[in-house]
């Protein structure tokens, strides 16, 4: 296999609460002329997936990053599928005036956590609901609307469907705006999007989408406003989120970059991995390099 021409570092970070059904976040960080960079592809992802994580990490190492145009970023709290009481605790110790709640299991608990994050958010607050694509194209209306009247007016809806052709259906169905992310950053075709008019917003992720310039040709073909968000990153790897989100021209959204609040107080920042997991990253590691 190929040797490695940097130094890595395997780290396993507890999460505060199960989020995309784990409660321990693994990654590497991978150490270049410019520092330390962060490549955490989801364990699940297949070697060919996680070669753009690769592309992105192996930018930042470089820190070969697009010069900024703002020296502030808005960002949102992230609210996992937790109970109303302590989806309310999340948006009230965060400080922060926007969330967004992971919603798509149990409709009726999804309305109950979204009105406890109004509560706790005031009035002024705004609220974008992350569906990850679990919904039907009939279930998604009345979902939405229901959703919306808990929040008193939802910002957005971020991919009620799978597929961009069910989200292009969608839009055309309720008043509340539709944003795309799997569909951008998990499509072979990220642009279907735009062709069929599938959404009002991009969500851009930038390690799965291959750095922070690769992300900035997709906003700027893409022609949608863009919300950088993060793909559940250490305070490592959201740097490069936040180098994204400094150079787009415009940034109307607050951002979903404050993701290091999921991870649980360790005493070490990024405590090591077990020998095996090491191991399994490593050999993970060798193999896409090979071919990014």
């Amino acid at each position: 296999m190929t040797d490695l021409p940097f130094r890595t570092q395997v780290w396993a970070i507890p999460l505060r609460d199960r989020f995309r059904g784990i409660t321990v976040r693994e990654g590497m960080l991978i150490e270049g002329t410019a520092g330390w960079a962060e490549w955490s592809p989801f364990v699940e992802y297949d070697d060919a997936e996680v070669a753009n994580w690769l592309r992105c990490a192996l930018e930042a190492a470089a820190g070969d990053w697009a010069p900024p145009v703002r020296t502030e970023v808005p960002v949102n709290v992230t609210v996992p599928a937790a109970s109303p009481e302590r989806a309310a605790e999340i948006v009230r110790t965060s400080g922060l005036t926007t969330a967004k709640v992971k919603v798509g299991e149990v409709l009726a608990e999804d309305v109950e956590r979204v009105a406890a994050v109004r509560d706790a958010l005031g009035p002024a607050g705004r609220i974008r609901v992350d569906v990850n694509g679990l919904w039907t194209v009939d279930e998604a209306p009345a979902a939405i609307r229901l959703l919306d009247a808990a929040a008193g007016g939802l910002e957005y809806v971020e991919q009620p469907c799978a597929t961009v052709q069910d989200l292009a259906a969608v839009r055309r169905r309720v008043d509340v705006p539709i944003a795309a992310d799997e569909s951008i950053r998990r499509a072979e075709d990220p642009y279907l999007v735009r062709e069929l008019e599938a959404a009002d917003i991009a969500i851009l992720k930038v390690q799965p989408l291959g750095g922070v310039r690769a992300c900035l040709r997709i906003a700027e073909d893409i022609g949608l406003p863009v919300v950088v968000s993060s793909a559940l990153e250490s305070s490592v790897g959201l740097a490069a989120g936040f180098a994204l989100a400094r150079a787009l021209p415009e940034l109307p959204y607050a951002c979903g970059l404050a993701s290091d609040a999921l991870f649980a107080p360790t005493a070490e920042s990024h405590p090591a991995a077990s020998a095996v997991r090491t191991q399994w990253w490593e050999d993970r590691l060798r193999r896409v390099y090979a071919h990014v």
